[in-house]
């Protein structure tokens, strides 16, 4: 198709105009290719044309009859009341309007059949359409024009359907007989993909609901394939750069690393070759000596790790010896134990005579790390060093120079790592705690701190649908961890209604007085006269004041100062607080294994993940733990979504019902996206095309990564379209 046509403003096509041509620009068309792929947001199947006695009230249909009288009532206000009757021998049906003076006149001249369509109101002695739309047929063509699936758009005040439709029509019929499908012909054969010219037609013209079907899921193969393609390009690159080929083999042999085993280093910014500090390499060669390396990590870490723990941790040694950077995500459920894995890639690492750094989104969850690894590798003489902001400007130059000299082996932070002051000596690995916290910017930043580039781990404790995984972080392996260590009791969760509100916090005093520490969260701050829900500084205020005021208890929110903050965690965590009042600012990574109880206060207004999360922050002990959803459900949806998080605590099985209640782009939230702005897909119905277009991007992309292929030209520009948009999303 002409690039021409497709860019001509939807004013200069017949019949459009100025004025139409405004309403169409308040949707955000204003090009003839802009309208060409919007989708119908449903079709009313028209098609049948029962006699009015057989039609019954609540029924969606098509009527046919004759006009036989038109009524027209002032009412009071000036309002207009418009009733048309419509017999066709087996019985009458009014066709009912409200305030459209303009269309008596209209029907009061027609004469003849007239067809209507609506749905069936009133009692079945005084059947009625409100607001049906309708022609007059001149033959029995028109009726077969009016008695088709028609689809439905999306329309601003001033536009009609049957304007929209018409200025459809327009745009069809100027464009398909130009069009060039950017799909080669061949591809299309083996795929058994109809033509886009028919699949458009069939869109906005449909025959048939199997031929709007089929022309459907080319339309969204094609949309999937194209962002597929441009994700398999930018793996296939990664492919391509140069990283760090860590010597795993010799690791798990036990065999002695020496540094000229470990390849892929570059200069340093003063031209000499990087060499490690001697204290960085003989500490840890002794400590560690010729140990094989899972006989290692058996011996350091207090626990055996899970199935699904082993096989993610090979899976991680398996691209860390690849001489290419390794980009994983690891996605596990709240508790899964993704530390502990992101610790055997560090510890890998070091092993190697390579550092490691770990950043988290908080300086809580920060510092919660760095005791927990400081730990951990203890025992192997490994240097385990904090880089926050919270440090005095002496404990960050010491910070700062040991990761320049070497001596620091394993670094921690929050943005502080990708500070300009900060230097690695030699950074070989990069971990990202919930990773979609970070912008990508920030995330580059970190990587470049190496001399070379590094392996990047990522991980997130937000469970995410398979088909949104492929769509949002298609550039990236992905491991899952889909088992709990064992020992962990599933948290028990119950829906509790505001009227219970007493019962339950009569349940807490109990929990209480059997030395349980307990987290209630709101979902605000203070009160406000926009939203009736529990304000944390008010309920503070009532617990402790009147309903528990024994009990040394905190508040805690996102306006406080962050020192406060960490003053107040720290509390709880040393278990001087006994209850702690919350917003979300507790949702992620703050483990304190001694509180098993939460309640969450006006739960309805929590997203299923969000409230997945949060209830995450109990159960990481050995005793039972509790979650209460106090809460009314004020609609379906909120039902639905308290209902499942009593039934289930698996993240995944979350994960999927969240997206089938909100869609997939409320789920992305705040995830780096970019990648969800589909026309025709949808991830929650479409995950079966979805898999497809990734297995055939897959492929093209191994046979032909630039697309170079002529009869590939078209689709070409298309996937380096979706690239920009995919670039200028996740920089913004």
């Amino acid at each position: 198709m002409s690039e021409s046509v497709l860019k001509q403003e939807l004013r200069f096509v017949k019949g459009v105009g100025p004025r139409l041509a405004q309403l169409f620009g308040k949707l955000g068309i204003n090009t003839v290719g802009q309208l060409l792929v919007i989708s119908p947001r449903r079709y009313e199947d028209r098609r049948k044309l029962p006699p009015i006695s057989q039609v019954k009230v609540g029924d969606t249909a098509t009527i046919r009859g004759n006009l036989r009288g038109v009524e027209v009532k002032t009412l009071r206000h000036g309002k207009v009341l418009i009733k048309a009757y419509v017999e066709d021998g087996t019985g009458v049906m009014a066709l009912t309007w409200f305030n459209q003076p303009w269309l008596a006149k209209k029907l009061q001249e027609g004469t003849g059949d007239i067809v209507a369509f609506g749905t069936v109101k009133g009692s079945p002695s005084q059947k009625e359409i409100t607001g049906p739309e309708f022609e007059f047929l001149e033959d029995e063509e028109s009726v077969a024009n009016f008695a088709q699936i028609v689809p439905v758009y999306g329309l601003t005040e001033g536009l009609q359907q049957q304007s929209y439709r018409k200025v459809m029509a327009a745009v069809l019929d100027l464009s398909l007989p130009t069009m060039t499908d950017p799909l080669p012909e061949q591809f299309r054969r083996k795929q058994m993909l109809p033509s886009l010219r028919w699949s458009l037609q069939q869109l906005h013209r449909p025959e048939s609901l199997e031929s709007l079907k089929k022309a459907r899921d080319r339309l969204v193969f094609e949309e999937f394939l194209y962002a597929q393609i441009a994700l398999a390009q930018r793996r296939h690159e990664s492919s391509l750069e140069l990283g760090i080929a860590f010597p795993i083999d010799d690791l798990l042999a036990g065999r002695p690393i020496f540094e000229h085993a470990v390849g892929g280093t570059s200069p340093s910014p003063d031209g000499k070759a990087p060499s490690s500090s001697n204290l960085f390499i003989s500490e840890i060669q002794e400590s560690l000596g010729s140990q094989p390396f899972l006989e290692q990590v058996a011996e350091i870490f207090p626990y055996e790790l899970t199935n699904a723990q082993k096989r993610v941790v090979q899976e991680i040694l398996e691209d860390m010896k690849r001489p290419h950077p390794m980009n994983r995500l690891v996605l596990g459920d709240v508790g899964a134990g993704k530390t502990a894995v992101a610790a055997c890639a560090m510890l890998a690492a070091v092993r190697s005579h390579q550092q490691a750094a770990l950043m988290a989104p908080t300086e809580i969850l920060a510092e919660q790390h760095y005791f927990n690894l400081k730990n951990l590798f203890a025992p192997a003489k490994i240097e385990v060093v904090l880089l926050a902001g919270k440090l005095t400007a002496k404990a960050k130059k010491a910070a700062r120079d040991m990761a320049e000299s070497g001596d620091g082996h394993v670094f921690l932070g929050t943005q502080a790592l990708i500070a300009e002051a900060v230097e690695f000596h030699r950074l070989g690995l990069v971990v990202v705690d919930e990773q979609h916290r970070f912008g990508v910017m920030q995330r580059a930043a970190l990587k470049d701190k190496s001399h070379t580039s590094p392996d990047v781990l990522y991980m997130t404790a937000t469970p995410i649908p398979r088909t949104l995984a492929q769509t949002q972080f298609g550039d990236l392996d992905i491991s899952i961890i889909d088992e709990l260590p064992p020992g962990r009791k599933p948290i028990k969760t119950h829906w509790r209604n505001r009227s219970q509100r007493k019962k339950v916090y009569d349940t807490v005093k109990e929990l209480l007085a059997q030395g349980r520490q307990v987290y209630v969260v709101c979902p605000m701050v203070s009160e406000s006269e926009m939203m009736l829900a529990q304000a944390a500084e008010e309920l503070y205020r009532v617990l402790s004041t009147k309903v528990l005021q024994d009990i040394p208890m905190g508040l805690l929110h996102g306006k406080m100062p962050v020192k406060e903050k960490e003053a107040v965690m720290e509390e709880f965590r040393s278990g001087k607080l006994r209850l702690l009042v919350s917003t979300t600012v507790i949702e992620v990574g703050v483990d304190v294994p001694n509180a098993s109880v939460m309640v969450i206060e006006d739960a309805n207004r929590f997203g299923l993940a969000q409230l997945h999360q949060l209830r995450g922050r109990v159960g990481r002990g050995s005793t039972q733990s509790y979650c209460i959803l106090l809460a009314d459900a004020n609609n379906e949806d909120a039902a639905a979504r308290l209902e499942t998080m009593t039934l289930t605590t698996d993240g995944f099985v979350i994960a999927e019902k969240d997206m089938e209640l909100r869609g997939p782009g409320d789920v992305a939230g705040t995830m780096q996206s970019g990648r969800l702005d589909y026309t025709f897909g949808d991830l929650v119905k479409d995950g079966i095309l979805l898999s497809l277009a990734r297995n055939e991007a897959k492929a093209i992309v191994e046979n032909d990564p630039d697309l170079l292929a002529p009869d590939w030209a078209m689709a070409r520009e298309k996937v380096q379209e979706r690239r920009s948009k995919m670039a200028q999303a996740t920089l913004s």
